[in-house]
């Protein structure tokens, strides 16, 4: 295929930075006009790409799947393919992004060795848990009367629980907290991103030293499934193993935490439907998760390669294009959402893609949910009529990402404490850890944690 031939298969042009703060703040306008002409486009930006904004089209990618990739091949080993970022980050030319970096029949052996720790009955055991992690949290804050939501609640709550899963130590959450948040909220080329990959290797280190723990003193959890897994009888690298640690974390922390925070801060802007929630949960908080998730959309979208020749939703594709899928986008498609830039905490029939579609969807959906709503009923609870103070928040400035936050303060009239702060409850919560195997997987483990 000549030059022109290639020019003109790639229209409609648009210009679309996912990284820059026009997306951010333009998104509504920009989404619109994607599914108004063109909801699939190709971009010059990154090298050049596809962008798939409209519902129906991720669709039709999700049914064709097999002739995409998401190898990440970073010793140019097979294809070359550069994984899901676009473009692919410094910081991951070493290590894939674990198994979201894979494709069949590699990918699927870490799904199925994670999935009895997942699965909606393991993390329902886990309730106790995250509920004593978020009261002591509140309990810090609760007698000022002042609180940051992020800062104070939504950074800590997913971070001290997917830590529990894994069988890493409660008390390293603040080692682990900064490098997976500034790792999703700095921008490629940003000035600050040298000590972002500096702490992020840090982190990566101390993975990797969990690691070797665990296979020298067992413990259950998400780590030690993965230091015990096999593909075709072979253990895979401690790179790959390293990196979907790291994958975990990172899915773990920053999308809950930012699902949390749009969610306060709208339902302070909006307190008749807070009361509503409040009132109502019983038949609306499954709904209102849902299109919170779909409205915020956390993990805006995730990249692929097309790995051959094919046509799908209309456009032909060639082998090694590469391909921008966005949940974001698609969440707004009024052909499928009625009224989609408007939040109906009661929306029926909600089949957002925040969490990715077909063999990539995310495999910690069943934490992000629960953790979200057992937050979220606290705050309900003990803070109902918290005010979120528009001038202290800060959005992150792009969201290339995640759409997340970094601060959320809010002031409410003080309550009472009702147990210990927060470190002596990690103390707590460790030894029931320990003493009752929490992360254990549920083919081993079915019953509720006890805490205390």
């Amino acid at each position: 295929m000549g030059t022109t031939d290639d020019e003109a298969r790639k229209q409609p042009r648009v210009h679309f930075d996912r990284h820059a703060p026009e997306y951010r703040d333009g998104f509504e306008e920009q989404t619109r006009a994607f599914h108004a002409g063109c909801p699939m486009a190709w971009s010059d930006t990154y090298g050049g790409h596809w962008v798939a904004a409209g519902n129906r089209e991720l669709l039709a990618f999700a049914r064709e799947q097999d002739k995409l990739s998401n190898d990440h091949d970073i010793h140019g080993e097979r294809r070359g393919y550069q994984g899901i970022n676009i473009p692919a980050p410094a910081r991951g030319r070493g290590i894939r992004g674990g198994f979201l970096e894979m494709d069949p029949p590699e990918q699927r052996a870490y799904r199925n060795a994670l999935n009895p720790y997942l699965s909606p009955a393991a993390i329902a055991r886990w309730i106790p848990f995250v509920d004593e992690v978020a009261r002591a949290c509140l309990d810090e804050r609760i007698e000022s009367g002042r609180i940051d939501f992020v800062d104070d609640l939504a950074n800590i709550v997913p971070a001290v629980f997917t830590l529990a899963m894994m069988g890493i130590p409660l008390k390293k959450w603040e080692l682990y907290n900064e490098p997976a948040h500034a790792g999703v909220y700095t921008p490629p080329n940003s000035p600050g991103m040298a000590r972002v990959i500096e702490a992020h290797m840090a982190m990566i280190k101390d993975i990797g030293a969990t690691l070797q723990e665990v296979r020298a003193h067992p413990r259950p959890g998400l780590a030690d499934a993965l230091a015990r897994m096999e593909i075709d009888g072979a253990a895979p690298s401690d790179g790959d193993l390293v990196g979907a640690l790291a994958l975990l974390i990172g899915g773990g922390f920053d999308t809950t935490t930012a699902l949390t925070a749009h969610a306060l801060e709208w339902l302070s802007q909006h307190p008749e439907e807070r009361t509503r929630l409040s009132g109502e949960r019983d038949t609306l908080l499954d709904s209102a998760t849902e299109e919170f998730l779909r409205y915020f959309t956390p993990a805006p979208g995730d990249g692929r390669t097309v790995a051959e020749d094919c046509e799908i939703a209309g456009k032909q594709l060639k082998e090694g294009d590469r391909l921008w899928l966005s949940w974001a986008m698609a969440n707004r498609d009024p052909a499928v959402f009625t009224d989609p830039d408007h939040i109906d905490l009661a929306r029926p029939g909600n089949r957002h893609t925040s969490f990715g579609l077909g063999i990539h969807r995310c495999i910690g959906s069943n934490v992000a949910r629960t953790v979200f709503k057992r937050m979220l009923l606290q705050v309900l609870d003990r803070v109902p009529d918290f005010v979120c103070e528009a001038e202290g928040a800060v959005h992150y400035e792009t969201i290339g990402v995640i759409q997340g936050m970094r601060h959320l303060p809010a002031t409410f009239t003080p309550g009472p404490r009702l147990g210990p702060g927060l470190e002596e409850t990690l103390d707590v919560l460790q030894r029931a850890c320990d003493e009752q195997g929490l992360a254990q997987p549920v083919t081993v483990r079915k019953a509720e944690a006890k805490i205390r």
